[in-house]
């Protein structure tokens, strides 16, 4: 996203994602799955992602949760689908850097860019990070088959 936002279109994208997440569905037993929950928030996913040959061929998720977590996650797993290791590992940095006030490259967000407000209420940068932590976990080789 080249173009500046304002308030009101970040929050546009952000409630289309959440009453249309993309990319929500459970996948079968060959994708990696971690169950994500967060003890101050009603969110309760499973994320899982199909990796071959160091690309991401399938992200997806299912659970319920908030409207940030929901939005983050679905913006996610449309970033980080075709995206190499590598790519995703530096998406998921710059979205990091970028929620905790650090420097970032806002190109590499797309759609995430849409929670930089989000370090001005800390208490939601829990549920704007739990997908992308969950990725993070299943690409550290922390995934536990949903358990």
């Amino acid at each position: 996203m080249s173009f500046l936002l304002n308030n009101e279109m970040m929050r546009e994208v952000i409630m289309d994602h959440y009453q249309n997440p993309r990319n929500k569905r459970e996948a079968d037993d060959s994708y990696k799955k971690v169950y994500m929950d967060a003890v101050s928030c009603v969110d309760k996913i499973y994320i899982q992602l199909k990796e071959e040959n160091g690309v991401l061929v399938d992200v997806c998720w299912h659970g319920s949760g908030c409207a940030i977590s929901t939005a983050s996650t679905s913006i996610m797993t449309e970033i980080l689908k075709g995206k190499t290791i590598d790519e995703a590992n530096a998406i998921m940095e710059a979205y990091q850097n970028m929620l905790y006030g650090k420097p970032y490259n806002p190109d590499l967000l797309d759609e995430a860019i849409v929670f930089m407000n989000t370090s001005r209420q800390p208490s939601r940068i829990s549920c704007a990070t739990i997908g992308w932590r969950g990725v993070g976990r299943i690409l550290n080789g922390d995934d536990t088959n949903g358990k």
